[in-house]
């Protein structure tokens, strides 16, 4: 009884080691699209040094075309997971190709409920989490922004 158990075992662990290495052939699109500097929000919108700042460190990632790709997005399903998140983060706020359509209001509701930065996130980038002062620093800006 045993060695049927073992042998099943092996047989379970070679399925997992197949199955693994067939997930990575497939691979999500993960690109850093060109910035065209007048579609920045920096070309629309002045900004502090600190609010820029705050917005690169902890927003940077997924709500631009500067997407840093860190070595775990070379792995299946987490490469699956980070392709769909900075996509549709981009969607829905990209500071390198900022519309009339991503409202500044909505940055501080996100950060103030804390759905921004994700959790997910934060577990492997501490830095991106945002102190109380700097969520206020963010929302007082969102307020007060004016189109250039």
């Amino acid at each position: 009884m045993k060695s049927m158990s073992k042998r099943w075992a092996r047989w379970a662990l070679i399925a997992v080691v197949v199955v693994f290495a067939g997930m990575q052939a497939v691979r999500p699109e993960k690109t850093n699209p060109p910035v065209n500097p007048g579609h920045t929000l920096a070309a629309q919108y002045e900004a502090p040094a600190d609010v820029t700042r705050i917005l690169e460190r902890a927003c940077g990632d997924c709500h631009s075309h500067r997407t840093r790709w860190p070595w775990y997005s070379q792995l299946a399903p987490a490469s699956w997971l980070l392709a769909d998140h900075v996509k549709d983060g981009r969607r829905h706020f990209n500071m390198d190709d900022f519309t009339e359509e991503m409202s500044l209001k909505d940055v501080c509701q996100e950060i103030r409920v804390g759905s921004m930065p994700p959790k997910s996130y934060l577990l492997l980038h501490p830095e991106g989490k945002l102190s109380g002062a700097e969520i206020q620093t963010v929302c007082a800006w969102t307020q007060s922004a004016r189109p250039r």
